[in-house]
Formats: C-alpha cells, sequence, structure tokens
C-alpha cells in the first residue's frame, strides 16, 4: 500500500499547487490577460509563429520539455534512496520548476517571442545576452548529443521499439495536412494515428523487430548507425513548418502518454493492492552510505542536478521561450502550458521513482549472469546459453547482478536506468493482464518517442540559438536557417562520434557535464526573471530564492567534478568545457550585480512596433 499511498499524495499535491500557487502567479505576479497581443498572431508565417489551440500546444510543450529527463534522471538518483528523489521531484516542480517554465514562457510572450537569452540582452544587458547566448549553445550541443545517443541505445536494446517510432512520422504529417491544409478535425484523426502507434508496437514486438548488425569492432556499430540517422531527422524536423510534424507528432505522442500513465496508474494500484508492489520493501527510503555505489558522488548538491526534468530543468526554458511562445494563442493559455505541464512531468517523474523501486522490485523481466566488470563478452541466459553480439549487448543492460536478480535501485549508469524504468514499468502493466512482452514494448516505445520529441526541439532551439548568435555577432550565414540547422547537427554529430575511445560514445564522454550545464541554465534564466519583476517593482522573492538554488547548486557539483575528478584524472575535455561554463556564468553573474541597482522600478528599452506592456 506505500507505493499507492505516495502516488495518490503526490498527484493531489499536483493538483492543490496548480490550483492555488499556479494561479497566484498566473493572475498576481504576472498579470496574464486573455486580450493581451501574443507573437503567434502578430508575426504569424506559419512556419515558426503558429497560434494554436491549448490542448495542442500543451501536448506540444509537454512532450517537448519533458523526452527522457523525468524517466533518467529520477531512475538515476533513486540509489541515494526513493525519499529525496520523491522530495526533490514533488517540492522542486512546484516551488521552482513550475516558476522557472511559467516565467520563461510569459517573459517571452511579452518580448516577441524572443527566447530568454536574447531578451537577456534588454533585461540586463547587451553582453549578458552573448553570454547567455554562449551557454545556451554549448548546453544544446552536449543535449544533442547525448539524447541521440539515448535513443540509439534504446533502439538497439529494444528493437521491438524502432518500428512505431518511425511510423509515428508519416502518419503526423498525414495528420498536419489534414488539420492545417485541409482544415478538418484533429481529435479523430490524432485517436487514429494512435491506434496505428499501437498496432506498430504490436508488430515491432511479436512480427518484425528491426535489429541492425551488431559489428563489433567495426565503426558502424547499431549506436552509431541510428544516432546518424536520428541526426538527419532532426534536420529536417527542425526547418520544416512547426505544423506539419512537430506539432501532430507530438499531439500523437501526448495522447500515448496519457494512456501510458493510466495504465501505469492502474497496474501501480492493482499491484499495491495485492501486496506484489511494496516501495518501502523494495528499496530503502534513504539508503545506508554502505549500499550506495563506492563512485557514486555525495547526494549534496548532485540530487540537484541528477535530476532535473521532474523538478527543474534549464532545458525547459528554451522550449517556452523558443517555440511554445511562438504558438500560444491566448496568453492566459500560459498557466495551462508553463505550470501545468511542469506539474505533470512531475507526476511522470513520481511513476518513474516508483517502478524503478516498487516495480523492478516485483521481480526481473529476464534473468541472466553476467561475468566479466566493464564488458558484455560472457553473457548467459537463464537457460544457460550463451548470448554473443547483439543480444549479449542488450542483455547485459537489462540487468546487473551476477546472481541472476535485477540491479535495481542500486544501480546508476545510464543504459541500465532506462532499462529499470521500461522493465519495471512492465511489471505494472503486467498485472493489469497485458502481455509481459508486449507491455515492455509499450514502456520502450514510451521512452523513446519522447526522447524524439526532445532532440528535434533542441534541434529547432539551436538554430534558434545560433541565429540569434548570427545577428548579436553579425555573422550573416548563422542567420540562415538551414545553415543554422546544418552547423547543430554537424557539431552534435562530431561529439557524438568523434568525442570518446569509441565511435557513438561521446554523448556519454560529456554525460557528467549535462546535469550540471542543465541546471545552471534554470538559474540564469531565473535571473532574467528576477530583473524582469524588479524593473516592473513587483515582489521578487518567489523567483529569487528558486534562482540562488539553481545557481549554487549546480556550480558546486561543477566544482567538486572539477577538483576530485576531472583535474585529477586530466580529463581534458570536460575540463575544458566545466571552466568555461563555469566562468561564463560567473561573468553573467557579475553582468547582473553591475546593472541591479539602475534596474529597480526602470523599464527595460521597449521592441520597436511591439505594444506597450500593460501595467499590472
Amino acid at each position: 500500500m506505500s507505493t499507492l499511498v505516495v502516488a495518490f499524495a503526490s498527484l493531489v499535491g499536483f493538483i492543490v499547487a496548480y490550483h492555488t500557487y499556479g494561479r497566484w502567479l498566473a493572475r498576481r505576479l504576472f498579470g496574464l490577460r486573455k486580450d493581451a497581443v501574443v507573437p503567434s498572431h502578430e508575426l504569424r508565417d506559419d512556419i515558426d509563429f503558429v497560434p494554436t489551440r491549448r490542448s495542442v500546444i500543451f501536448g506540444h510543450h509537454f512532450t517537448s520539455i519533458a523526452g527522457t529527463g523525468p524517466i533518467v534522471g529520477p531512475a538515476l538518483a533513486v540509489f541515494w534512496g526513493w525519499l529525496p528523489a520523491l522530495l526533490w521531484v514533488v517540492f522542486g516542480s512546484i516551488l521552482i520548476g513550475g516558476v522557472h517554465d511559467m516565467a520563461a514562457l510569459v517573459i517571452s510572450l511579452r518580448n516577441r517571442g524572443q527566447t530568454i537569452g536574447e531578451v537577456a540582452g534588454r533585461l540586463i544587458s547587451p553582453r549578458a545576452k552573448v553570454l547567455f547566448l554562449s551557454v545556451l549553445a554549448l548546453a544544446l550541443s552536449v543535449v544533442l548529443a547525448i539524447f541521440g545517443l539515448v535513443i540509439a541505445i534504446i533502439f538497439a536494446i529494444y528493437p521491438e521499439s524502432v518500428l512505431s517510432v518511425w511510423i509515428a512520422m508519416p502518419v503526423a504529417i498525414g495528420i498536419g495536412i489534414w488539420v492545417y491544409k485541409k482544415n478538418g478535425h484533429l481529435l479523430i484523426p490524432s485517436l487514429m494515428g494512435l491506434l496505428i502507434l499501437y498496432a506498430a508496437v504490436y508488430c515491432g514486438a511479436y512480427v518484425w523487430p528491426i535489429e541492425l548488425p551488431a559489428n563489433e569492432g567495426g565503426f558502424f556499430t547499431p549506436v552509431v548507425v541510428w544516432t546518424l540517422v536520428l541526426l538527419v531527422y532532426a534536420f529536417l524536423a527542425s526547418v520544416l513548418p512547426v505544423w506539419l510534424l512537430l506539432q501532430p507528432r507530438d499531439y500523437i505522442n501526448s495522447h500515448q502518454l496519457y494512456v501510458a500513465l493510466a495504465l501505469l496508474v492502474i497496474g501501480l494500484t492493482l499491484a499495491s493492492f495485492s501486496g506484489q508492489a511494496d516501495l518501502i520493501a523494495s528499496a530503502p527510503a534513504i539508503a545506508k552510505p554502505e549500499n550506495v555505489p563506492a563512485d557514486a558522488p555525495p547526494i549534496l548538491p548532485f540530487l540537484f542536478i541528477t535530476i532535473a526534468c521532474g523538478a527543474c530543468s534549464g532545458f525547459h526554458c528554451l522550449v517556452s521561450s523558443g517555440t511554445t511562445s511562438k504558438q500560444i494563442d491566448c496568453e492566459t493559455d500560459a498557466q495551462a502550458v508553463g505550470y501545468g505541464a511542469m506539474l505533470l512531468e512531475g507526476a511522470l517523474a513520481v511513476l518513474v521513482i516508483l517502478a524503478c523501486c516498487a516495480g523492478v522490485g516485483m521481480g526481473p523481466v529476464e534473468r541472466t549472469t553476467v561475468e566479466g566488470v566493464g564488458q558484455y563478452s560472457n553473457v548467459v541466459a537463464a537457460d544457460g546459453t550463451a548470448l554473443t553480439g547483439s543480444a549479449a549487448w542488450r542483455t547485459y543492460y537489462r540487468t546487473t547482478k551476477a546472481d541472476g536478480t535485477p540491479g535495481g535501485w542500486k544501480d546508476h549508469k545510464l543504459p541500465q536506468k532506462l532499462a529499470a524504468f521500461i522493465d519495471g514499468g512492465a511489471n505494472f502493466l503486467s498485472v493489469i493482464g497485458l502481455p509481459l512482452k508486449f507491455a515492455i514494448a509499450i514502456m520502450a516505445v514510451l521512452v523513446a518517442c519522447f526522447a524524439a520529441t526532445t532532440l528535434d526541439t533542441a534541434t529547432r532551439l539551436q538554430r534558434y540559438v545560433l541565429q540569434e548568435l548570427g545577428n548579436s555577432l553579425h555573422i550573416k550565414p548563422l542567420t540562415n536557417r538551414f545553415v543554422a540547422t546544418g552547423v547543430a547537427v554537424g557539431v552534435a554529430a562530431a561529439i557524438a562520434l568523434g568525442v570518446g575511445d569509441k565511435p557513438g560514445t561521446g554523448g556519454m564522454v560529456l554525460w557528467p557535464l549535462f546535469g550540471a550545464t542543465n541546471q545552471l541554465l534554470a538559474g540564469l534564466a531565473l535571473m532574467v526573471a528576477v530583473f524582469y519583476l524588479v524593473r516592473r517593482s513587483k515582489p521578487f522573492a518567489f523567483v529569487a530564492i528558486p534562482m540562488a538554488i539553481m545557481l549554487v547548486m549546480p556550480a558546486w557539483a561543477m566544482t567538486y567534478d572539477l577538483v576530485y575528478n576531472w583535474i585529477p584524472d586530466r580529463n581534458w575535455t570536460l575540463i575544458v568545457f566545466g571552466i568555461g561554463i563555469l566562468a561564463l556564468q560567473a561573468w553573467m553573474v557579475v553582468e547582473g550585480a553591475l546593472m541591479w541597482r539602475n534596474s529597480q522600478g526602470v523599464l527595460e528599452p521597449p521592441i520597436r512596433g511591439f505594444p506597450a506592456e500593460p501595467s499590472s
């Protein structure tokens, strides 16, 4: 019953927070108005600026901010115990993450859809704009390399997920043409698209799992091939009109998520009542020191950067101000889209924590033994059959215990934790009668589809950032959307394939940078929001306290890594990236401190041609 109690209490907390704190933020702090002019109408071009109904933009925004973030972070963090992870997710999303996302969205809405980095130039200083955009460009390069790798890993471990992920693309394009060019209704076609997606899931599980040759020792391993294919897709998705692929695909994905969440909650409820899922018996609330992996970092400050999406994530400010603000149809929709989507992501993160602890604790999906450390050359199935090639690779990453029991909450490596959520979630689904093989396919497709939304949205955001940098630094070629997108994809490919000792491992090499860099972005975005409120003589403590937390914790974590890990190991890639990012952050904070006194009660210069912001 402990599993169900935690899930229910968290859900109630999110609902209450939306209707109290979220409403206060929308009405009192930011003064949202139905009659305000929004960028999607004023600058409509039907490519990036497209007025979009709230249900559609909510789905697009939610699937873009979610991706695998609320899956990977909470799944990794539970090796410290499920209670710290749960508390950070619930209170972080309500008091920090939701405020951050909504603030970035509102500020961009009132600045012609500019990204939060571009707005920093007027709210703080021109140098702050270039500094912030530079941090954004570095962070998004890491995001593209990592999430391309994440999807490639899922495709390699779970070949049953490949077919349905790619089937979703042409289905989404067809729906986009039907809705925007033929003026057709959206709901029924999107539900039909969802049925096609689940039919493809079934085919992938039982008829046609798409598995590439292992090619051990060669350059074009499955991970490398899938990474290249995914980056080509990301290029196309970035330059196509947003209504043609991203919006309808994300709307279908939002339906998929709602179905999966409902199934997970039903399965979790039944498993709790039957006694199969027991959170307290499966994993400790707070792990004892001897149970924490020897090479794991300290919980403080690393809990706050390990769990980003699901509590607070700097990537969200890019989505809010980069794509969503260009599609919001009415300013008052910002509460549901900005604050509400963050709380729903928090709910997903809670389910991930329960799946990785109570769900995996229900029993292993696939029993194997693995001999050797850091390799998968000697993998033996439960019936004694020796596994080689891609079968051994997949099996190794789905269990790490030599005695045949699942690794569960103790594992803290990315591939294992992806597998822990997929297999743990599948255990919940199996309780309601779904065949385990089909349940695994559903969960794998869910993760892969949301990782794909992060990948293509991040590519589009990187295009915006590079174009803004091109304008600011007078580099004319970068202002072209095709050139900017090509640079974004090219840099991501170079990192993913050219960094590291093996092709396709670049994303993992830079993985230690991801958490701290992402959270520093949140701190800088909240700093911009503080200046926005201060210039309007509004109360700013509700944003300043989260800002301080999101500036101090990631800087502390990155400094710890530099001193105790990267410098002693002479890992020059991480040293250069880490020092560079910390220096950019410190410089921007100094810029803010210098401008603080002259900003209080003084509005920033207006954007020419944009209606004056109403006083409230």
